[in-house]
């Protein structure tokens, strides 16, 4: 091969790795970052892009998807001195890549420990019962205190959301046996109101019966009152028919003071016409 072909074919090489770096064409989804003679030059969009061989040179390949950044789980301190275990998950996108790739080392390891601070900052300032029941809450102020932080660095937050809140091991053993507590209070509370109002219908029940036999021994006393003043107007001054009946009630209980076994001998006074007339209040004759 003589030197003029060589020439010939380094010089077509030449051509062809020129034309190779003058073109860029980038995949759709990505921005590459284009630096002129090591300073930033432009941002080379999807598609066909030409350059300045060996004077342009791509130095960061930047994707503008939306990426997903795992926020590792941290203790953070609630303000009554609670121990939780939090995580999260952001999501961003960079708008700008050449403030992303220039105005920060390292956007996702500064973007994670911000995230991290704020949620310890957050969380701080809640009590354990409001920040296990406030996801939303926490998740607005977040957004917020980090979305104007990394705008300088052209990078948007669309969201972040709070993956898990727990207590730490400690607290979930002091929490339970907490509830525990609250449920036996409960229980004593509810068995002694039981109690109570057992013996407060026990006592009404007795009061009511008292009451009942009461109004049942007036009743009797009125009938026996009544019956006492019939008698007495039916029989006026004639004593005979009274001397009768009580003497039959009179000698009725003797026969049966007689029956019984431990009765051994009944004795009856001499003149039972006279005993009556003592019973029924009135002087013998």
């Amino acid at each position: 091969m003589s030197g003029g072909t060589i020439i010939v074919i380094a010089f077509l090489a030449f051509v062809a790795i020129t034309i190779f770096k003058g073109v860029r064409i980038v995949p759709q989804g990505y921005k590459w970052i284009a630096q002129r003679l090591g300073k930033y030059h432009t941002t080379l969009n999807p598609g066909l892009n030409f350059v300045i061989p060996y004077i342009d040179e791509v130095a960061y390949k930047v994707t503008t998807k939306d990426i997903v950044l795992d926020i590792p789980s941290q203790e953070v301190i609630t303000r009554d001195n609670a121990v939780l275990l939090m995580n999260a998950v952001a999501y961003i996108n960079l708008t700008t890549p050449e403030k992303a790739v220039y105005g920060i080392e390292n956007y996702s390891w500064a973007i994670q420990n911000l995230v991290q601070t704020s949620l310890r900052s957050i969380v701080g300032e809640m009590d354990l019962d409001d920040a296990l029941s406030s996801r939303d809450h926490i998740k607005a102020r977040l957004k917020s205190s980090i979305s104007d932080d990394i705008s300088d660095w052209g990078i948007t937050l669309k969201t972040v959301e709070i993956q898990d809140i727990k207590p730490s091991v400690t607290m979930q053993t002091a929490m339970e046996e907490q509830a525990a507590a609250e449920r036996q209070r409960r229980a004593t509370v509810t068995k002694a109101d039981g109690e109570k109002q057992a013996a407060i219908l026990e006592a009404d029940g007795r009061l009511e019966a008292s009451r009942r036999d009461a109004e049942a021994q007036v009743v009797l006393a009125e009938s026996s009152q009544r019956a006492i003043d019939m008698v007495t107007s039916a029989i006026g001054s004639n004593e005979i028919p009274v001397a009768y009946l009580l003497g039959e009630q009179y000698i009725k209980a003797m026969q049966d003071m007689a029956k019984s076994p431990n009765t051994k001998t009944v004795v009856l006074p001499a003149d039972v016409l006279n005993t009556i007339r003592g019973v029924m209040g009135r002087p013998p004759q």
